[in-house]
Parts: C-alpha cells; sequence; structure tokens
C-alpha cells in the first residue's frame, strides 16, 4: 500500500487517539472516530476536555473530520484503534473495548487493509483475541485478505514536552511488507524516530514491561519509604543523598494509579499464569503499590491518636484527586483509595482539585469535589496530588485550611520537611 493512498481512521479519541489524529491531520486526510456522540460535538466544536490538545492545535488539523457513525468508517482502508484496556474488579484484563473496537472495523474491513492496535495488551493478544474478531465480522482471511499492525501508545497526559511526536515509536506489522507500510506511516509524523519490531508480539511485549519496569521500581521505592518510616528516617532526605550517585534512578515512593503503571502489569501477568508461570516479583510489587493509600491513612490516624486528637468525627481535606498532577485524568486515581480507608475511620473527607471536573468525578467514583476549601476548619490536611497551584499556595496557606490544632501530611514532597507533620 502506498502512502499516498491512505485513508486513516482513528478509533477511539481520548488522551491517546485524539494527539495521534490532530498529527496525522495536519498532513493527510483522516477520520476520528469515537461511540461518544457527546466527544464528537465537543472535537467539531474546538474543544478538547482532556487539555491535550489545544483549540488552535484541533485547527492545524485541516483535514481531520469526526464522526460517531460506524458506516463512515467504510471510506478507510487504514484503521488504528487507541481505545482503552482496563481491567475489571478481579484485577483481570478487560478486553471488552477492544473487541467490540474490532467488531466495528470488521464489518467495514475490505480486501488489503490494514488495522493497527495501539492499546496496551498482552504479548500475543492482537493475533489471539482481536484478529479472529476482524475476521469473523469481515469474513475476510489474515495476512490474505487483511493485515495487522501493533504501535504501543507512548502518550504521557499533562505533558507537555514529551508528545506523540516527540517520543520514538515502535512499529510492526503482521508480514515484512506491511511493518515497512505501519513504519513508513509513523515515521511522516514522529520527529522523534520510529524502531521497527521483529513482530506483533514483541512489540505488545515492549509495551507491556515499560510500565511494569517503571511499578517495580516505584514499589521498591514505596518498600524502603515503609522502612525507613519505621526508623524515623526522612526518606526524602535518603532519595537526595543516594541520587547524588549518577547512575541513581530518581524515584519516588506514592501511589500508583493512571491508566497505565497500575493496570498494564496484570495484562503481563495474566498471561504468565495463562502459560503456567507463577509472576512473583510483578505482583509483590503490584500487591505494594496498591497497599499504599491504606498506609497513608494508618500514618495519619497514628498520628492523631499520638497527639491525643479525635479520630471518629474528624473531618479531612484531601488536596487532589487526578492519577498525576497538571491533568485532569481521573482514570485509576489511587486517591480514592485514601477515601475509602478514611470512610472506614468513620473520618469526613473533602475532596478539593482545581483540574477535575465536578461531572465526571462523580460518574466514576460518586465523589463530588468541593469548589473552595472551609478555612480553619480540618483536622488534617492531605497533599495528595502535587498540581502547581497547591505548590503556590504554599505550605502556610493550606495550614490555614487546617484547625488551630491539625496535621499536615505532605504526600507528594510539595514543601521542606519542616513546613509539614507526615511524609511518606
Amino acid at each position: 500500500m502506498d502512502l499516498q493512498n491512505i485513508k486513516l481512521g482513528v478509533i477511539g479519541l481520548g488522551y491517546v487517539g485524539l494527539p495521534l489524529a490532530v498529527e496525522f491531520g495536519k498532513h493527510r486526510s483522516v477520520l476520528g472516530f469515537d461511540i461518544n456522540q457527546r466527544r464528537i460535538d465537543e472535537l467539531r466544536s474546538g474543544r478538547d476536555h482532556t487539555l491535550e490538545v489545544s483549540t488552535e492545535e484541533l485547527a492545524e488539523a485541516a483535514q481531520l473530520g469526526f464522526s460517531a457513525q460506524p458506516a463512515d468508517l467504510a471510506a478507510c482502508n487504514v484503521f488504528i484503534v487507541t481505545v482503552p484496556t482496563p481491567i475489571d474488579e478481579h484485577k483481570q484484563p478487560d478486553m471488552t473495548p477492544l473487541v467490540k473496537a474490532s467488531e466495528t472495523i470488521g464489518k467495514v474491513l475490505k480486501q488489503g487493509d490494514i488495522v493497527i492496535y495501539e492499546s496496551t495488551v498482552y504479548p500475543g493478544a492482537t493475533e489471539e483475541v482481536c484478529v479472529p474478531v476482524l475476521e469473523k465480522f469481515s469474513g475476510l482471511k489474515f495476512n490474505t485478505d487483511f493485515y495487522a499492525g501493533y504501535s504501543p501508545e507512548r502518550i504521557n497526559p499533562g505533558d507537555k514536552e514529551h508528545r506523540v511526536t516527540t517520543i520514538k515509536k515502535v512499529t510492526s506489522g503482521s508480514t515484512p511488507e506491511v511493518a515497512e507500510v505501519v513504519n513508513q506511516l509513523y515515521a511522516s509524523i514522529i520527529t522523534a524516530g520510529t524502531h521497527k519490531a521483529s513482530s506483533i508480539r514483541v512489540a505488545e511485549a515492549a509495551k507491556v514491561i515499560e510500565n511494569t519496569q517503571r511499578d517495580v521500581n516505584i514499589a521498591l521505592i514505596n518498600e524502603l519509604a515503609l522502612i525507613f518510616n519505621r526508623m524515623g528516617i526522612d526518606t526524602e532526605a535518603v532519595l537526595q543523598a543516594a541520587g547524588t550517585k549518577w547512575n541513581f534512578l530518581p524515584f519516588r515512593p506514592g501511589l500508583v494509579g493512571g491508566h497505565c503503571i497500575g493496570v498494564d502489569p496484570y495484562y503481563l501477568t495474566h498471561k504468565a499464569q495463562a502459560i503456567g508461570y507463577h509472576p512473583e516479583i510483578i505482583l509483590a510489587g503490584r500487591r505494594l503499590n496498591d497497599s499504599m493509600g491504606a498506609y497513608v491513612v494508618t500514618q495519619l490516624v497514628k498520628r492523631m491518636t499520638q497527639r491525643r486528637m479525635q479520630v471518629q468525627g474528624a473531618r479531612v481535606l484531601v488536596m487532589g484527586l487526578t492519577f498525576k498532577e497538571n491533568c485532569p485524568d481521573l482514570r485509576n486515581t489511587r486517591v480514592v483509595d485514601i477515601l475509602k480507608e478514611l470512610k472506614e475511620y468513620d473520618v469526613s473527607a473533602d475532596v478539593y482539585d482545581p483540574w477535575v471536573d465536578t461531572a465526571e468525578a462523580q460518574h466514576e467514583y460518586g465523589i463530588t469535589p468541593v469548589r473552595s476549601p472551609e478555612a480553619g476548619a480540618y483536622d488534617a490536611v492531605i497533599l495528595a496530588v502535587a498540581h502547581r497551584e497547591f505548590r503556590e499556595m504554599g505550605a502556610q496557606a493550606i495550614r490555614n485550611l487546617g484547625k488551630k490544632e491539625h496535621l499536615l501530611y505532605d504526600l507528594k514532597y510539595l514543601f521542606p520537611a519542616s513546613e509539614s507533620d507526615l511524609r511518606l
């Protein structure tokens, strides 16, 4: 397939799909497809509530159109799938969005078409799960009538420095010829360059271990924080000292959520267990990271008890709800673990986050953030997310939100140790 003849469709216009569609839309005809009509209407009006793409950037993508009608995809011959791949309540991969997207494409798939997946999956998922769906709904034969590729997303929500075009892209295809077409397609917009993997399975594995490696590294630092807290040693001071060595990795303890790091390892461990191997280090790291919200509350309650402060019925302000700083992304935020644990102690919690859409917080978690915290009202304040607004407030202004006798738990090391009562 010649690059000039490609008619591109991007399926799923979230944090991954929209920036990709916009970049391609600056250079070629692209149809951005999403099942959410409200999302399509929003983008047509030139607004992106995720804040990943500005109004100006949307306008620059002159060849980008939007639709929620599956039939409109029939005009495309290359499809890029960027739908979510979450986990269910049992921490098992939920492939439903990927399967549904494959069904939608399968119904319009034609001879010679290419379907490229970007969603994070376990090695083998593209060919074992997605391709059979494409074959079933299209009646076509894989690698004879149509082809597949895999190019893992590397989007970092809220990061205005590392954008889709400035991050090196791994590509792959189901045949050597298709792999070259996929690689050339991405190379046309990725200024950082591409890396053509030897197979789809290699590309899938590369993606899933990127975040698994980060997860395990953070778990190690979280465990060190638990040890140092028992020893009465400031963890941040230790990390700063160790960080003077040139090859020390600068990870910090904390909550591990989001669409990638807190999810991707479960895709790899699911596949490992399916082939008869029980992963130990990866799952141990996951258990430790998933326990950090409860640990934070335990530390807070312990300190309140030591100060003779009434725990039951206390009021706590949790500052930050998103999974990371300076972005509105609520996916898999582990701040909810803190809120759940506080409730177990019969502690009332207000949540304040200037980045969060109230309706989305209510829909996703049943949480209604306060518009403005009440001054002098809280027995404790937990700095859970390092939004720049919180840093700019300063420790004293944040302390003014607490009662005369209160605790400030600086979970994100926003301020020097001397300005808070508790840190990880």
